[in-house]
């Protein structure tokens, strides 16, 4: 019988194959009676310092039968499926079947897509991982930023340049497939059970790789720097799509297209709006890159005696400003460094960036505070757009105008000095950041310490817009489906490729 035990509480030095014996003692057994076994879930529980402990979940099968509502951390855990979807034979189809986006959410829609037996073809406007590399070494070497392939643009979409992480709020059953793709695609072991897995920018590279080759054996294709130019629809419903390579433009008769274009693609937007598709605006949030010693924020977490024994810290940290605005901590990077991730000449934004030993010594987190679609002060679907774009461009200008971002210390940045950084950010977030820091310096100990340092500006939390869809996934115009954060319908990699997924069966149920 297989049954489930959570809250398996260790010493952070405890050795991980000896758990079973922990949790035989639990459950008043003998070791000998547990026989396969598997780690579920791994945490850090940091609320005692300095007694700091691990927390487990594991799956394990037991000789004899258990009565789990004894034990109230014992279930019998239900079954993980991956659904296997059935082939479908494409060859009456009046076109390919298209995905626009090599994000998290296009990818995994080709995937399921290709399991299927549908052989997608994979339109994506950047450079494949070697060239979209070196793009981005001369970017930040020579500051020659290239509008199609960048930080954000190019194979493997905006979380390739990030810290990989995988963590994320939703509760979805496609979760473990997910994170089995990855982990089967060359990522971490423990990615499978860690409470909040990473794989990190550097290996990430090569696992998006490994799926784009796992797609093309199956049948798909993919053809990078290759742009959606426009739809052609007919009586309501996709017909083809209008694509650009090295300034040619052909149609491609397309049955269904997944639209996986991420949260940056404004000019796409553009034309999506253009089309007739229907969206809506969407709120999102703007800020700044805080960055401290990483031993700082471990000594908060852990207590000085833990520093060095577990991996480096993390935090979450949230605030109600008085004017009413939510400040927060988003896409917090241990070990990594911040990045300017500019899209398009004469704007700057930044975002942070890990490796998957996050070594670098250095913590960076967004902070950020809330903006409202009344903020952008226009009815138009794509004014939050122009309320980044904004921003981008006075942080372009306030940080000299080379792409080297606007920067200030903690010390000038609570006392109103850092010109430069409060600059680039509408008054109600500077203000709400600032209010925010003293409180945090309270939960995180030397949060607030002069010598941080921020960064500006940060706009890119999440897309400015929603593409609407029905309850099928399908948008007003009948075959195009979108999916991820640039439709508005994901926040991070995993939740993004859940999304892709269920778009991918949703063509798939259709035919």
């Amino acid at each position: 019988m297989k049954y489930r035990l959570s809250q398996i509480k260790t010493d952070i030095e405890f050795p991980m194959e000896n758990l079973p014996e922990v949790a035989a003692k639990m459950l008043h057994i003998d070791r000998g009676e547990i026989l396969e076994w598997e780690i579920r879930r791994k945490s850090i529980d940091s609320r005692k310092k300095p007694d700091v402990k691990y927390v487990y979940t594991i799956d394990f099968t037991c000789r004899k039968k258990l009565k789990p509502g004894r034990n109230k951390n014992l279930i019998i855990p239900e079954d993980d499926v991956i659904e296997m979807t059935s082939e479908i034979d494409g060859s009456s189809l009046n076109g390919r079947i298209v995905v626009v986006g090599t994000g998290p959410a296009g990818l995994f829609a080709a995937l399921e897509l290709a399991k299927a037996g549908l052989r997608p073809l994979v339109i994506e406007r950047g450079s494949m991982m070697s060239k979209r590399v070196s793009a981005v070494d001369r970017f930040k070497k020579e500051r020659l930023l290239d509008p199609e392939t960048n930080m954000l643009f190019g194979e493997g979409g905006a979380g390739t340049f990030s810290d990989g992480k995988l963590a994320t709020g939703i509760k979805d059953g496609l979760i473990r497939q997910v994170l089995t793709e990855f982990k089967e695609a060359g990522a971490q072991e423990e990615i499978m059970y860690m409470a909040k897995p990473h794989i990190g920018t550097d290996v990430l590279r090569k696992v998006i790789v490994n799926l784009r080759k796992k797609i093309e054996s199956m049948g798909g294709e993919f053809f990078f720097d290759t742009k959606l130019e426009s739809f052609l629809v007919e009586d309501g419903r996709l017909s083809a799509v209008k694509v650009k390579n090295e300034n040619k433009e052909y149609d491609i008769d397309c049955e269904a297209l997944v639209l996986a274009i991420g949260h940056s693609a404004r000019d796409t937007f553009k034309m999506v709006k253009e089309t007739g598709l229907d969206m809506q605006q969407k709120a999102f949030s703007i800020g700044v890159r805080m960055e401290h010693p990483q031993s700082l924020i471990d000594e908060a977490q852990y207590g000085v005696e833990n520093v060095g024994k577990l991996p480096p810290a993390d935090y979450k940290i949230n605030y109600k400003a008085s004017n009413g605005r939510g400040v927060y901590s988003f896409c917090m990077c241990p070990g990594g460094e911040v990045v300017v991730c500019s899209t398009a000449e004469d704007e700057l934004c930044v975002n942070g960036m890990s490796n998957s030993k996050r070594d670098s010594g250095t913590a960076n987190s967004g902070i950020l505070c809330d903006v409202r679609t009344e903020d952008f002060g226009s009815d138009d679907v794509l004014a939050g757009v122009r309320f980044q774009e904004k921003y981008e461009r006075l942080a372009f200008e306030n940080g000299g105008g080379d792409y080297n971002p606007p920067k200030c210390s903690m010390e000038d940045f609570l006392n109103e000095k850092g010109a430069a950084v409060i600059n680039s950010l509408p008054r109600f977030a500077s203000d709400a950041i600032i209010e925010a820091v003293p409180e945090f310096g309270r939960k995180i100990k030397g949060y607030d310490n002069p010598e941080a340092v921020i960064t500006a500006v940060e706009t890119r939390s999440s897309s400015p817009v929603r593409i609407l869809r029905d309850e099928h996934g399908e948008s007003n115009i009948k075959g195009i489906y979108p999916a991820g954060e640039g439709a508005g319908y994901a926040g991070g990699i995993t939740s993004a490729a859940c999304d892709g997924i269920r778009a991918a069966r949703n063509i798939i149920s259709r035919l």
